[in-house]
């Protein structure tokens, strides 16, 4: 088991087709036996951290990164 953290974001960058910004430049960290909370208006980007997150969407550009390993290439159910 590693030290660091057990989900991390690093830099991640979500651009929908037609140019549209759903996140830009987000990096967090959450520890092991953490509890975490997005909150913020409608559009912010909650639900699209979470869909990069569980595998649903790819980042345009960063990583999501699990025991610090990069889980960007995973399919959803991996």
């Amino acid at each position: 088991m590693s030290k660091g953290p057990l989900l991390g974001l690093d830099s991640v960058n979500k651009v929908f087709p037609g140019g549209s910004v759903g996140l830009d430049n987000i990096s967090l960290s959450i520890v092991r036996d953490e509890f975490l909370s997005l909150l913020g208006p409608s559009g912010c980007g909650k639900t699209t951290t979470l869909r990069i997150i569980a595998g649903f969407e790819m980042p345009t550009s960063g990583w999501v990164l699990l025991d610090e390993r990069d889980i960007n290439p995973l399919l959803p159910f991996d």
